[in-house]
């Protein structure tokens, strides 16, 4: 089983995300034998965002017509989708910013979603081409918003995520939530112990699935 561990981060050690998905790798690690996992910083290692020479893979242009600087962002596109293809499970590290994911996540997102790759367009609509994996997400967020149908307008992050990875076909994405923890050491304590409570949920229900589909 091939597990893909991303961060988006750029708070280093004191980042809430990156400490949830190092949990959450290594429960499933424990709850997988086996498990090899590639790791992706995108605070440290991000794809540019698209531009006329990112833009390559989407021009449908001869491999003489582009540029080098073409040829080289198309290579880094293509090693990014081909780790995300290639994963069983992502581990995605999706701190809240401005009610949305970092721009270093939309980057990587936008590598991905490639029509004929992860979808495809049909006549009965779009269709996912990158299903039969598992996605947990690490969400944090300094203020409380799930649950709170006030705030519900503002959340672009947790609702995006599960939009555009759904759009890739992907039906398994689960969230490990950490939220409040702006508001105070309590409540950040709070949120960290609610979310070891559903790390540990996913990876023994994830397990469970497995060894049931073994046996049948």
């Amino acid at each position: 089983m091939k597990l893909l561990h991303i961060d988006s981060s750029p708070l280093g050690a004191q980042s809430v995300s990156r400490e949830l998905t190092r949990r959450v790798v290594a429960e499933w690690k424990a709850n997988h034998a086996g498990t090899t996992v590639e790791y992706l910083d995108l605070a440290a290692d991000a794809p540019s965002h698209l531009d006329i020479d990112s833009l390559g893979f989407r021009l449908g242009l001869d491999a003489d017509s582009l540029t080098d600087a073409q040829k080289r962002e198309n290579a880094l596109t293509e090693r990014l989708l081909n780790q995300f293809l290639a994963a069983d499970v992502v581990v995605v590290g999706a701190p809240m910013y401005n009610f949305s994911i970092p721009s270093q996540l939309k980057a990587w997102i936008d590598r991905i979603a490639q029509a004929g790759r992860t979808f495809k367009y049909t006549e009965q609509g779009p269709v996912g081409l990158a299903g039969g994996k598992t996605v947990i997400v690490a969400s944090s967020r300094g203020g409380a918003y799930a649950g709170n149908p006030a705030l519900a307008f503002l959340d672009h992050q947790e609702s995006y995520l599960k939009a555009i990875f759904g759009f890739f076909g992907i039906t398994d994405v689960r969230f490990v939530r950490a939220e409040g923890v702006a508001m105070g050491e309590a409540a950040k304590a709070q949120a960290l112990a609610a979310a070891d409570a559903e790390i540990q949920a996913h990876t023994a229900e994830a397990a469970n699935e497995a060894k049931a589909a073994i046996r049948a």
